[in-house]
């Protein structure tokens, strides 16, 4: 994915990390299981996207006054034709997934870019506000264990 994605490892000594230390010591096939992970991220952070939420459940910085003029009074922030929100996809294999999208500017608008006056409206990552994905990822991930 050229455009944005974010990378969250698993190895570290938690809850997921953990249930998918199980799974590979019972010879499972990880990619089914990441591939269900996968398209409950792409759909989790769409519905953030909708209501204009970083990961960490804090808003997004407004538009200012002169983008909105320049979008003829649209105030939707990140959504002037959709494409980053079209665009979000996730992609699995045995070993890894990848959450993002292939919109150069997707990284632009996660971090920001200070030359321009962009601020950054991070819009990937597991949600640690009105959202719990570790729970939702452990849910997943369990009905994967024998």
């Amino acid at each position: 994915m050229a455009g944005s994605n974010i990378s969250i490892d698993a190895g570290n000594a938690n809850a997921i990390a953990d249930v998918l230390e199980q799974l590979v010591q019972q010879g499972q096939n990880l990619k089914p299981a990441l591939s269900q992970i996968g398209e409950y991220l792409v759909e989790a952070t769409q519905d953030r996207f909708q209501l204009e939420l970083a990961p960490d459940g804090s808003l997004w910085d407004p538009l200012a006054p002169e983008t909105i003029k320049r979008k003829n009074g649209d105030s939707r922030i990140l959504r002037q034709s959709s494409m980053l929100v079209d665009t979000i996809l996730y992609d699995a294999s045995d070993d890894m997934l990848l959450v993002g999208t292939n919109m150069e500017y997707g990284a632009t608008h996660q971090f920001g870019r200070e030359a321009d006056g962009i601020p950054a409206r991070e819009w990937l990552g597991l949600t640690t506000g009105p959202w719990d994905d570790e729970a939702f990822i452990l849910v997943i991930l369990s009905d994967h264990l024998l």
